[in-house]
């Protein structure tokens, strides 16, 4: 099993340089931390009292991986959901914040395991995770994955501006949809003309 670390470096890699795109709400970016995200933990790099697209910049791997680890996994209780899932749920949160857990928490309620859906991991949802896995070991990390897809699926249909990231700009499939579909068994990756069939109302 790889250790948290490990992931956290994956996530890094995966999230990529700095980026600063008008269409993404989480603004300057870098190894997939948010100016937003530096400002609420005052990462101010450059010292000078603010934090700006400027120290968002200057951020490296290893403070990315530091950050990842201590507020996306370590913070939110990750770590005491069952070893198999943490990977996929580790790398949402990284992407969507509290949304990863309200995707676990609605995967939950669909299995019969009432649990409130607040984006928080608390003894209740950790104790209904453990048993949703104990009772389906070999398909909750699917379920987590595809519930995870759906998501990103439902983002793009309501928000027009974000489709590019769910299908590229020749028709196949997007950043999101890719990423959804690493923590998924083959079996379950849609083939193109299953994509292009769930795409097709986006013109």
């Amino acid at each position: 099993m790889q250790t948290v670390r490990q992931i956290a470096e994956q996530i890094v890699a995966r999230e990529g340089g700095y980026v600063n795109d008008p269409d993404d709400p989480g603004g300057a970016t870098k190894y997939g931390v948010t100016i937003h995200t530096m400002r609420r933990l005052g990462v101010d790099l450059t010292g000078d009292g603010k934090v700006t697209a400027a120290d968002v910049r200057q951020l490296s791997r290893a403070q990315a991986t530091d950050i990842f680890v201590r507020h996306y996994f370590e913070k939110p209780r990750i770590g005491d959901l069952p070893e198999a899932l943490q990977p996929s749920v580790f790398d949402m949160y990284v992407n969507a914040g509290a949304s990863a857990v309200k995707i676990l928490q609605r995967l939950l309620c669909d299995m019969g395991f009432p649990v409130a859906v607040d984006g928080a991991l608390g003894p209740k949802s950790i104790a209904a995770t453990a048993q949703a896995m104990s009772a389906a070991p070999d398909h909750l990390v699917d379920a987590y994955g595809i519930a995870r897809r759906n998501y990103y699926f439902r983002l793009a249909d309501r928000r027009p501006s974000s489709r590019k990231y769910a299908r590229t700009r020749t028709g196949g499939k997007g950043g999101w949809i890719k990423r959804a579909e690493e923590f998924i068994d083959p079996k379950y990756h849609l083939s193109t003309v299953e994509f292009e069939q769930r795409t097709a109302s986006w013109g």
